[in-house]
């Protein structure tokens, strides 16, 4: 990461990660092959070079050459993760995660980011989450904060209140 940073290469960088990442999440294969014990070195080198070397950067091969010689290939998805984590902290962007039961809206979509801008003051790259656990409304996590905006919570603290009501007018009779 500093190597591009200091080259001004971190938008590059960032597609071929972003480009492996992909090759990860759609090929349970190629996960199977970076953590396979049984595969030397020497061939996880080739295939990756001949798999990537035409869509990824030389410095990029050679980031993978140099996790497949130490044998940590296994890690390239959390690396790739990690990267990415670093690289929002260096650019002041906060990573924020909605879960909604249902599609939203653009309109709703922009509320929300304008709303976490607001709450964050930082710019914040944002993914939204179809779940149909979440009853109504939408839960969004910020780091480690939750905010819970879904029905079943509001429907819980609106209980908690109650309860809280109930036990205190008891104890003045």
């Amino acid at each position: 990461m500093d190597l591009a940073a200091e080259r001004d290469q971190m938008d590059r960088l960032g597609r071929d990660l972003e480009l492996l990442q992909q090759a990860i999440k759609e090929s349970r294969e190629f996960v199977a092959f970076l953590k396979s014990p049984v595969i030397s070195k020497e061939k996880k080198q080739a295939v990756l070079a001949e798999l990537f070397r035409s869509r990824v950067s030389d410095e990029t091969i050679s980031f993978l050459n140099l996790l497949t010689a130490k044998s940590r290939e296994d890690v390239l998805p959390e690396t790739i993760e990690e990267f990415f984590r670093l690289r929002d902290e260096r650019q002041g962007i906060v990573g924020v995660e909605v879960r909604a039961a249902s599609e939203l809206t653009p309109d709703q979509r922009q509320g929300i980011q304008r709303r976490f801008e607001a709450i964050t003051q930082k710019k914040i790259r944002i993914a939204f989450v179809a779940d149909a656990r979440v009853c109504g409304g939408f839960v969004a996590k910020v780091g480690d904060t939750v905010y819970d905006g879904s029905v079943r919570r509001q429907l819980e603290l609106l209980r908690e209140r109650f309860v809280e009501e109930i036990g205190s007018s008891r104890s003045v009779n």
